[in-house]
């Protein structure tokens, strides 16, 4: 799994064979390594061993399966206009569908689980446009969604029926809005009955089109106004409003199946959340928070979970590109931030934005012109590049299943920054860890009873099972 741009067919059967090949280590614990510079891609490790801690000692990173956090869902990344659009006009099928088992089978390759989809347009769109354009009839109409989107979800449904869908309006309607367009403005008040209809009546759609909707937000980054693509404010007392008032209500009698999720937004601003959650009305329609990660720290996210405990938390973007810097520093800030940070800080799943992206960072309409996805499709050829982020994303995809339990890791060295998951009270136990020491070492791990050890490189990530 070293080549960049390694055919499809060739990554897929490297993936299948993952486990046979580290299955042969003498002392029963699987383990998959990347290096900082790249140059081993989620390699089998084969010097993990058995050893024994001296009385007294614990091992530099100690597990502790009894004590349980949150249940898992699963990581994954969004399948927005662009990404579908690459993925069924510039693939042979041969080519699409392969691709489409590397990323989301459980048994042969990724096994992503979580995704999220736009209702309407973004700026990785190539045209703008809602689901509801002719004022004064707010019932979706998902013609738009009918040509790449859905066939792409429902091939991604078939392969992971464990699925999760998260979909996100980037603007309502522009008629239901005080600028008049899907660029900048808020929902007008009089129209908070017809955003709710266009929401309900979209996810029922989709529901009869085969690709049934797990959580709803009501608005992307509502605290951001783009210049030049679709975008809408909403502050906390307008969300609390809307959703107590109109959304929460119809939801519970038309789609109660559905999960509604607020803010949608950046880790520097937890008060807003905080705010909605604090009305007592709106908080029993919300089942929880979602977070991005422009602006702020993680830790936002526990903050937020500490005083709604019974709310869960998902991570629902993080956009990669040039500013991301070399290979090194985009993979392992990924893991450090996406993967491990946010699963320690109560995510139940983790979703990057553009699943697919073109060698020219697109198409896009607007909004950024620098992004990447992860994995590049090339328009002329089809070529498929796999970027920095989809081997973060791996090294938990592939070996978390959903339904495991973050547990309990501690380490007392503060180069080694780890998260673990257990799948059942005795089941299968995966570490991931990472090395942000200033050389190579030799790390321990274990539980004090069963202790092991294995070689992590400077910078690099391990992912270890038992």
């Amino acid at each position: 799994m070293t080549g960049k741009t390694c055919p499809i067919g060739c990554l897929l059967a490297a993936l299948s064979l993952l486990s046979v090949s580290a299955s042969a280590n003498p002392a029963g614990v699987e383990g998959w390594l990347t290096t900082a510079d790249g140059s081993r891609k989620l390699s089998p490790m084969e010097d993990v061993k058995v050893v024994q801690i001296a009385k007294g000692q614990n091992p530099d990173i100690v597990i502790n399966t009894q004590k349980r956090f949150q249940k898992i869902a699963g990581f994954g990344a969004s399948i927005t206009d662009a990404s579908a659009y690459l993925i069924q006009t510039k693939l042979s099928e041969n080519a699409r569908q392969a691709l489409m088992r590397e990323l989301f089978s459980r048994s042969a390759g990724l096994g992503f689980s979580v995704t999220r989809i736009t209702i309407g347009a973004s700026d990785f769109s190539q045209s703008h446009y809602s689901y509801a354009d002719v004022p004064g009839n707010p019932l979706a109409d998902i013609a738009p969604a009918r040509t790449h989107l859905i066939p792409t979800l429902k091939t991604m449904r078939a392969i992971n029926p464990q699925l999760k869908i998260i979909a996100t309006p980037w603007s309502a309607p522009a008629w239901m809005k005080t600028s008049g367009s899907l660029i900048k403005g808020r929902l007008k008040p009089e129209n908070y009955g017809d955003f709710a209809r266009y929401l309900v009546s979209y996810t029922i759609a989709m529901r009869k089109a085969g690709v049934p909707i797990d959580m709803l937000t009501i608005q992307n980054e509502p605290h951001f106004e783009p210049e030049n693509y679709p975008g809408m404010r909403v502050e906390p007392a307008e969300r609390a409003a809307f959703i107590s008032g109109h959304l929460g209500p119809k939801m519970r009698r038309e789609i109660p199946g559905t999960k509604l999720l607020d803010w949608d937004h950046n880790w520097d601003q937890p008060e807003s959340p905080t705010a909605v959650l604090s009305d007592h009305t709106a908080a029993r329609y919300i089942d929880g928070v979602a977070w991005h990660c422009y602006a702020g720290e993680v830790a936002a996210q526990s903050l937020v979970r500490d005083r709604f405990p019974k709310k869960e938390t998902w991570f629902t973007e993080c956009a990669a590109g040039q500013w991301s810097g070399n290979w090194e520093k985009a993979f392992n800030w990924s893991v450090r931030n996406l993967i491990i940070g946010t699963t320690r800080n109560w995510a139940k799943g983790v979703v990057m934005w553009n699943l697919a992206l073109d060698e020219n960072n697109g198409p896009h309409l607007g909004g950024c012109g620098n992004c990447r996805g992860l994995v590049t499709i090339n328009s002329k050829n089809g070529d498929v590049t796999r970027e920095p982020e989809y081997y973060a994303f791996a090294h938990a995809s592939k070996f978390v299943r959903s339904g495991a339990d973050r547990v309990a890791s501690y380490s007392g060295d503060k180069h080694l920054e780890t998260v673990a998951f257990q799948y059942g009270k005795r089941g299968q136990t995966t570490l991931i860890v990472y090395n942000g020491g200033p050389a190579e070492r030799t790390v321990t791990f274990g539980d004090g009873k069963s202790n092991y050890a294995a070689t992590l490189p400077k910078g690099a990530v391990a992912t270890l099972i038992w």
